[in-house]
């Protein structure tokens, strides 16, 4: 959700996102871009945990998805909510994330906006993370409301709020 801490992933990407559509960030580094992902809403899970503590008698439950997403495509997702096509190219450390298409003005095509800088690759990256919850979906009868691309959008939206105060203060001179 919005209120995922600044050193998660995802906070990271639509927080850099939300800065550079505002002129505040021009550039985003950022590790693993392989690296898959099991992404949920802190809503829809916390609904989960309610209906786990409802259940009869306590159990072992999986809390996730079953989705998985590349941190690579989060980025895309990210920048297709502020008008933004992204294309990779390269392998690797030398992958760069240059600009397609682009309905900002101050962004223009081909314009590297995404590098990949070994300091952010984690030293037991895990490749793959997945959640199997139909133990919950079949017990417990959930599913999530909120799927990944609605959650990027949530998130891209609050942080483009939270700093067009910054650049409000930043173009007074403060």
């Amino acid at each position: 959700s919005p209120l995922r801490g600044e050193t998660f992933v995802t906070r990271k990407i639509t927080r850099a996102t939300a800065k550079i559509s505002l002129g505040l960030q021009y550039k985003l580094y950022l590790g693993n871009l392989d690296a898959k992902r099991d992404w949920g809403h802190a809503k829809d899970y916390v609904e989960l945990m309610w209906k786990i503590l409802q259940y009869d008698k306590a159990e072992d439950w999986v809390i996730a998805t079953g989705v998985t997403t590349s941190i690579r495509d989060f980025v895309k997702m990210s920048f297709n909510e502020i008008g933004v096509e992204l294309e990779f190219r390269g392998v690797g450390v030398n992958e760069v994330g240059y600009v397609v298409s682009s309905t900002i003005q101050k962004i223009k095509v081909d314009q590297e906006l995404i590098y990949v800088d070994p300091k952010y690759f984690r030293p037991t990256e895990v490749d793959l993370l997945i959640g199997d919850a139909s133990k919950a979906r079949n017990k417990l009868d959930w599913e999530p409301k909120y799927d990944l691309q609605m959650m990027c959008s949530e998130m891209v939206q609050s942080d483009i709020d939270l700093f067009k105060r910054d650049k409000v203060l930043k173009e007074s001179g403060f």
